[in-house]
């Protein structure tokens, strides 16, 4: 297994977990309390494209470092928490 896709793994959880606090934390509540839809859509978009991507490279570390069952499930889980990512690459990488 080559570092570099260790390296982009952590690079692709990094940005999906950022994207996915700033769709939260910035771009929900602008839509929603002051009415600006524009951020959902823009963050949104990433945020979907990093999460897909994240998930596929889950997939593949996980058949790269023989991960069971139930690690690849806990670190594809933590995709949908905001702090998640972070969790997974620390404790699984």
């Amino acid at each position: 297994m080559s570092l570099s896709l260790i390296r982009i793994f952590r690079w692709v959880s990094t940005l999906e977990a950022i994207s996915f606090l700033l769709l939260l934390g910035i771009a929900m509540p602008l839509k929603y309390i002051w009415g600006k839809p524009e951020a959902v859509s823009i963050i949104g978009m990433a945020h979907g494209v990093l999460f897909v991507l994240y998930l596929l490279l889950a997939y593949y570390v996980g058949e790269k470092l023989n991960w069971c069952t139930r690690t690849l499930l806990i670190v594809m889980a933590c995709a949908i928490l905001p702090f998640g990512p972070f969790y997974a690459e620390r404790k699984y990488l």
